[in-house]
């Protein structure tokens, strides 16, 4: 963990409030999806996605847990196969109760701790449309406290979405991250 991710994490130490950052389980699925739904920014997958995202990419996600153990946020990430340096990190949210404690970027610090020591990740990407100014800042921000390099660049044009009505997933890319 970096000088600045200790900090951050010192600075928002779990309380009674945020007891518990962990791994997440299967059981955790469900409420997951709720808080990835409330939170009327993400996309929102399948509830099964999020069953199997428990299961199969649990090493590389985290929960934070209320007091009564359920979960309060998660961020989900993943190991790029084709590039085993770069963690894509899929989805970061925060359950409405519990926003403006900087829970996401603890949870975005301990994740990057965790899979660079674990799986030599140094570099994090991740995508985030024009209009998500709560995860540019979240992004934007965790670069400036690692004193890692940003670049954005168009990843998926929002012409490519079936829908038609998908905005453009912007790719940010940061790294090189500290050892």
């Amino acid at each position: 963990m970096t000088a600045a991710q200790e900090d951050l994490v010192r600075a928002n130490p779990p309380t009674s409030e945020f007891p518990e950052i962990d791994t997440p389980r299967v059981e955790d699925g469900a409420a997951i999806w709720r808080i990835a739904r409330d939170s009327e920014v993400l996309d929102l997958n399948s509830s099964y996605s999020y069953l199997l995202w428990c299961r199969d990419f649990a090493a590389t996600s985290l929960v934070a847990r209320g007091r009564d153990g359920e979960p309060i946020a998660f961020v989900t990430g993943y190991v790029r196969p084709d590039r085993p340096e770069a963690l894509v990190v899929w989805q970061v949210a925060v359950d409405h109760a519990h926003r403006g404690r900087r829970l996401a970027g603890v949870l975005l610090d301990a994740l990057t701790a965790k899979v660079t020591g674990e799986r030599g990740v140094r570099e994090v990407e991740t995508t985030v449309t024009p209009d998500n100014t709560a995860s540019d800042r979240l992004f934007t921000s965790y670069a400036k406290r690692n004193g890692a390099p940003l670049t954005r660049e168009v990843l998926f044009d929002g012409g490519m979405f079936p829908e038609g009505t998908h905005e453009p997933e912007v790719l940010y890319r940061i790294g090189p991250l500290s050892a």
